[in-house]
């Protein structure tokens, strides 16, 4: 037990810090659990993209090796660098109870053809537009994934805190409100016993 003095005043005081410890981990259990609804509800959408990522990224590859079988490894690389680099997409960012996560803003277009048609063949258009799927659906899951990875670490914190509270501060003050407390009736009753006695000696 920590050295104070047992008074009026410390008890009121521990009090006020017992009933802010427990209000304060009330609201930590709260956001902890608002916070995991949020990651369980990414969770899950993560799980769908990646289902349609491995599924398209399939179909992509199966087109693309028909293309290279048909076309040439080279002709198809040629193809490909014709492709401009995507800059199709803006981040932003919102804040789910205080934790900033990321929100990709883009349009699904399909890809200009940039790339002669006599070096085509259906092969090709077929893995530029499967693969074309692929990177849309990879901008929401990235969003999705670093979603919960911030998510996560914010619910370790409030994890940690709330522990803290529940563990340390609310038992420490508990046990000064109870300390205190007894002393104090302990003196009432002193200081009682003491009147009674004082009273008796005055009547005699």
């Amino acid at each position: 037990m920590e050295n104070f003095a047992p008074t009026k005043s410390t008890l009121i005081s521990a009090k006020a810090s017992l009933e802010f410890s427990k209000k304060g981990f009330e609201l930590l259990d709260k956001k902890r659990n608002v916070l995991i609804r949020e990651i369980m509800s990414y969770v899950s959408k993560a799980y769908s993209l990646q289902e349609d990522i491995n599924s398209t990224f399939a179909k992509a590859y199966e087109a693309l090796r028909d293309a290279n079988i048909n076309s040439g490894i080279l002709n198809v690389e040629d193809v490909a660098m014709a492709i401009d680099e995507s800059k199709d997409y803006e981040i932003i960012f919102k804040s789910v109870m205080g934790v900033e996560v990321p929100k990709i803003i883009f349009e699904k277009k399909e890809i200009t053809t940039k790339y002669g048609f006599y070096r085509s063949t259906p092969s090709i258009d077929e893995a530029v537009k499967e693969f074309n799927k692929v990177k849309f659906l990879t901008y929401e899951l990235a969003e999705v994934e670093n979603a919960i990875y911030r998510l996560a670490i914010e619910v370790k914190k409030t994890q940690k805190r709330a522990n803290a509270l529940q563990n340390i501060q609310i038992p420490k003050f508990g046990e000064i409100v109870k300390f205190v407390t007894e002393v104090l009736e302990e003196k009432e009753r002193e200081d009682f016993f003491r009147l009674k006695v004082v009273k008796k000696k005055h009547k005699k």
